[in-house]
């Protein structure tokens, strides 16, 4: 994606680890009943994201390497970058298995995978062990998931054994195996966006019941409900843990869609829905991990074998609708299907100069950002654009940026 030297040094440094403010001390799954943001603890480690976003976006380097040094030695939400920590080489081919999802040998995995690519190639390490951690994509917050497939963007070879082993350590299975499509389905969903405005509907029928249903499962923190998730986990990343364990027809039902043979129809369906549903809250944070995410998605499913590429699919649908559901909210189904209505035919004229002189200066304000999500939203959302013959909703939904949350703030 670039030639920049500055990139490709950055991705490469070691330094720092993959979470910080990951106090050993802190853990069950206890927070404000109200709390929809994910805990101030445990975060991932977003710097070289933003080095990715910042060089696609265009920024000089002396502009991407003062983020990084600034990101690393402050964060936007007020605590420091953790020191990278060591490996023991507690990892091999005979137990990798064993502590996938148990948060433990983040190093060791790293050393693993780098020993196992060196070994076989990248190529071949992906396809041998991402289809096993494929349903665990949602954990971290999807942030595993981004740093790998932003990585294969870039081009990192470092930057994707990271990404492989924080999929490893974070893993938090979204139950792909309960998938399965309704027998004599009245629906027939032929496009995400159908998929979507159906799920939107129950909950705008049944909305007291649904938001009921995930309040009261949050809540449970009995060790039976709580059995089989981490006990470090807090906030949304509890939540999203708790929903995607106990799961719901609406959530495992398999869209017709999904068994397309054109990926890049699924993808480009995929990209519309997620940002209706983010323009349907503009700026959300949650709402836009959905987008960055799909992109990392994206760049890993392209390496894997076709048998492999509708259980991604599957696995990423399954796993949004966690997210969302474990908000125990839903966007209107009125809200989204005006915004449909408002952008399914609407694309901005080849001719029409003005549409990316807006690009142009959103792209100016993003890398301008302390909140490394927005130049993430707008480098994601520009490439869509432009393969998608410039349909206007990737650029209006790029126009809104996201605030960092005052919940995840140093005090």
């Amino acid at each position: 994606m670039t030639d920049l030297p500055v990139v490709d040094r950055l991705l490469n440094d070691r330094t720092h680890y993959i979470e910080f403010n990951s106090d050993p001390g802190l853990t069950g799954p206890a927070f404000p009943a109200d709390r929809l943001l994910p805990s101030a603890r445990h975060l991932s480690n977003h710097a070289k994201h933003a080095v990715i976003a910042l060089a696609g976006l265009g920024a000089p380097p002396d502009t991407i390497e003062a983020y990084y040094r600034t990101y690393t030695s402050l964060t936007p939400y007020g605590y420091a970058l953790e020191p990278a920590r060591v490996s023991r080489q507690a990892v091999s081919e005979e137990n990798w298995e064993q502590f996938v999802g148990a948060r433990l040998h983040f190093a060791d995995y790293c050393d693993f995978f780098d020993r196992r690519e060196r070994e076989i190639g990248l190529d071949e390490l992906l396809r041998r062990y991402v289809p096993r951690l494929l349903p665990g994509w949602a954990g971290a917050f999807t942030h595993a998931t981004i740093h790998l497939g932003w990585a294969l963007d870039a081009g990192n070879r470092w930057m994707a054994i990271e990404g492989l082993a924080y999929l490893a350590f974070s893993y938090v299975s979204c139950h792909p195996e309960r998938a399965a499509p309704l027998l004599d389905d009245p629906f027939g969903d032929e496009r995400a966006v159908d998929s979507l405005l159906r799920v939107a509907g129950a909950w705008e029928d049944d909305h007291e019941t649904l938001r009921q249903w995930a309040e009261t499962l949050v809540a449970d923190t009995s060790p039976d409900a709580t059995a089989g998730i981490h006990p470090a986990l807090a906030g949304l990343q509890y939540r999203i843990a708790r929903v995607l364990g106990e799961g719901h027809p609406l959530i495992h039902r398999t869209p017709a869609w999904t068994d397309g043979r054109d990926d890049s129809e699924i993808w480009e369906q995929l990209y519309y829905a997620v940002t209706l549903v983010y323009l349907a809250t503009p700026g959300d944070f949650v709402a836009l991990h959905l987008i960055t995410s799909l992109h990392a998605m994206e760049e890993i499913t392209a390496r894997l074998p076709d048998d492999q590429r509708r259980h991604a699919v599957t696995c990423y649908w399954t796993g949004i609708l966690g997210i969302l559901f474990s908000r125990a909210e839903f966007p209107s189904r009125t809200n989204l299907a005006e915004l449909h209505a408002r952008f399914e035919k609407s694309f901005d004229s080849a001719m029409d100069t003005a549409k990316d002189e807006e690009w142009e200066r959103n792209a100016a304000r993003a890398i301008g950002q302390v909140e490394e999500h927005n130049p993430k939203l707008v480098y994601v959302l520009r490439r869509v654009w432009k393969r998608s013959r410039r349909r206007s909703v990737y650029r209006v939904a790029a126009g809104h940026f996201t605030p960092t949350p005052e919940a995840l703030r140093a005090a």
